[in-house]
């Protein structure tokens, strides 16, 4: 049982860095804040909807379910805002804040557990929490790392570049100049 709550919690949060890979350029070519705003509107819409199904339920059923509704908001509210803002740093925080939503839940079904058996569950939790987590500032880290070895090359191969454009003289040194410029964006 717990090992299937771990590999859940982990498929959900590996679904959603990808979904948030995806949503980023699909939602928010433009950085469209009328899509934005309503997918913020959609989730509010949501969590009332649900929220109102979890009044029926008693004691941790309904603390469950309330959780649940939060993570759902969460994940949609955060999915929006990081394709609005297209970059890696808002991208990171969505995970982040997704991961919590998803730790908030998975701590409410542990509470219907009792001794070991809950002390296990709750450590699988915070372990998928900091697996995300990590998996995110890991994602961006690199995804800076590779931009700036891009440059660098790009640096390079214009030093090289116009080194060879020295050997010409006149016009031909001028336009092989403006062709390095060009191909390497200087």
């Amino acid at each position: 049982m717990r090992s299937i709550q771990l590999s859940t919690i982990c498929r959900t949060l590996a679904l959603c860095a990808g979904a948030l890979a995806v949503s980023g350029s699909a939602l928010a070519a433009n950085g469209d804040k009328t899509v934005y705003e309503k997918a913020k509107s959609s989730a509010r819409a949501a969590f009332d909807t649900d929220s109102k199904q979890c009044g029926s339920l008693t004691k941790n059923a309904k603390d469950v379910c309330v959780a649940e509704a939060k993570a759902k908001r969460t994940r949609v509210d955060e999915e929006a805002e990081a394709a609005y803002k297209n970059t890696p740093k808002a991208r990171e925080h969505a995970i982040h804040e997704i991961a919590e939503a998803d730790y908030n839940v998975a701590k409410q079904k542990c509470q219907d557990k009792a001794g070991n058996d809950k002390d296990v569950c709750m450590k699988e939790a915070k372990a998928a929490e900091t697996r995300a987590k990590a998996d995110a500032k890991a994602t961006r880290v690199a995804k800076g790392a590779k931009m700036e070895a891009k440059d660098d090359k790009m640096d390079a191969d214009y030093k090289v570049a116009a080194e060879k454009c020295d050997a010409l003289a006149g016009d031909a040194k001028n336009s092989c100049m403006e062709q390095a410029k060009t191909r390497y964006k200087k």
